[in-house]
């Protein structure tokens, strides 16, 4: 076996790749700074904003794991010089994502009381629901800008709604600082005031990516004079059957780690606020292997475009060996700095809190210890997901992951959870149990796969 052959790849895989990491962080940057803004305020607070994200995860990963079916399509039709294919698949996500973001919000502007069934802290609770109220309806823009990121990422143009997500993010610390805090004569909303600024911020990135694109010669006619309202049920038909199961497979995974959320919560404010940290640092490593499923999916669906599956399974693999290389970094740097880590998200010369913070400081450097070791699993199942996906298969993966996550890995940490079992730290095996059985079951989905189409293209 020669190993160039996949290393030559790198540059090429990290160049398509790396804006869609830095947007994803983009994302995820904006609750590191609303963590950490608002932790200076005390751990319920950080408890709410959490529980809040909770109900939005689950939300944005339904749309943004609908929004995926855009790319594979864009990209075969953009292989295969298919202009009138290209453009229909952009109407079609657009529509579809807009209806989605409108019934994602009222879904979780309506299940708000659930908050108070769920057993989760009272306090926090109180703080949480206006805080949902304002967040809740960025989902409208978000989605929308996701249909036209993955048209853009489809097109392999990644680097536009890069530039959109940092312009969020800068905008969006500015209104933190001046609303939170109530700085500039800018009245201070607390937690409500992280609400706004990422509200705001979602308005802004839709309005400027779709500024960008318009202007682009490339992709100008495909993303104007769109008739929305004049539809196809055919497409319709075939973005729903991709988009739905790749909802799906987003849904089961947030909903195992959301689950670990709340699962926290019955141990107690502390254990939900360190559960929170170490969900929030994973989840930054976890947007760049994300990076590089979207730029497995480009790929494979270029190479599905062209038929040419050898060098379509070459390509993969390549991208399989880069992800992994990555996770093992990241895993040692979990490793080496699980005790320092959390240490940014608390104040600990806050003397009327310092107890509590000194425990969630404990807590979160043991998950830490977990989150290192499932960097590899983790990684590898989302990248080879995002290479079926190229391949647009999708039922049988979502099988795998319900299977992996809700069979194997929630009972696990249901087990385990509990506070005379192993507490935060057993919830976290359950994540660790889940992801690596997904990892496995996916590579030899996808290896069964290519082998089974190599075949059928020689004969």
């Amino acid at each position: 076996m020669n190993i160039s052959q996949y290393t030559s790849e790198f540059k090429y895989n990290w160049k398509l790749a790396a804006p869609v990491m830095l947007g994803m962080l983009g994302h995820t940057f904006v609750s590191f700074v609303d963590n950490i803004m608002v932790g200076q305020m005390g751990t319920a607070e950080l408890a709410a904003v959490s529980l809040g994200n909770s109900f939005m995860f689950i939300a944005m990963s339904i749309g943004i794991g609908f929004s995926t079916a855009i790319t594979p399509l864009i990209a075969e039709a953009d292989s295969a010089d298919q202009f009138d294919q290209a453009k229909s698949t952009f109407k079609h996500g657009l529509f579809l994502c807009t209806v989605l973001g409108i019934v994602l919000f009222l879904g979780i502007f309506f299940a708000k009381p659930l908050m108070y069934l769920m057993k989760q802290p009272k306090e926090v609770v109180e703080l949480a629901i206006p805080y949902l109220d304002l967040v809740a309806f960025s989902l409208i823009p978000l989605i929308v800008f996701q249909a036209l990121k993955q048209f853009s990422d489809g097109l392999s143009m990644t680097r536009f709604p890069m530039y959109a997500t940092l312009l969020a993010n800068i905008l969006n610390i500015i209104l933190n600082y001046l609303l939170i805090f109530g700085k500039f004569g800018f009245p201070e909303l607390g937690i409500v005031g992280a609400a706004y600024g990422t509200l705001l911020s979602r308005f802004v990135m839709l309005a400027y990516l779709w500024w960008l694109l318009a202007k682009k010669e490339r992709s100008k006619a495909l993303v104007t004079n769109v008739k929305l309202f004049v539809l196809d049920t055919l497409m319709l038909r075939k973005l729903i059957n991709l988009g739905a199961p790749s909802a799906m497979q987003m849904l089961f995974e947030v909903a195992i780690f959301t689950a670990a959320i709340w699962l926290s919560g019955l141990l107690g404010k502390n254990p939900q606020a360190a559960n929170q940290i170490a969900l929030n640092l994973s989840s930054m490593t976890f947007m760049v292997a994300m990076g590089l499923s979207v730029a497995s999916m480009v790929r494979v669906g270029n190479q599905k475009g062209l038929q040419n599956f050898k060098e379509l399974r070459r390509i993969a693999f390549s991208i399989f060996l880069l992800g992994l290389l990555l996770a093992i970094f990241f895993g040692t740097l979990f490793f080496l700095f699980h005790k320092s880590l959390p240490k940014i998200y608390v104040d600990l010369s806050d003397v009327n809190n310092y107890t509590d913070n000194l425990e969630v400081v404990a807590i979160a450097s043991q998950l830490l210890f977990a989150a290192a070791i499932f960097q590899i699993s983790d990684t590898i199942q989302v990248v080879v997901l995002g290479a079926l996906r190229g391949l647009q298969d999708v039922k049988i993966p979502t099988i795998i992951t319900f299977f992996s996550y809700w069979v194997i890995g929630f009972p696990v940490s249901y087990f385990f959870g509990k506070e005379d079992m192993y507490g935060s730290f057993g919830i976290w095996l359950g994540l660790l149990a889940g992801l690596s059985s997904a990892a496995v079951l996916l590579c030899f989905r996808f290896n069964y796969l290519t082998l089974k189409l190599i075949r059928a293209h020689h004969n």
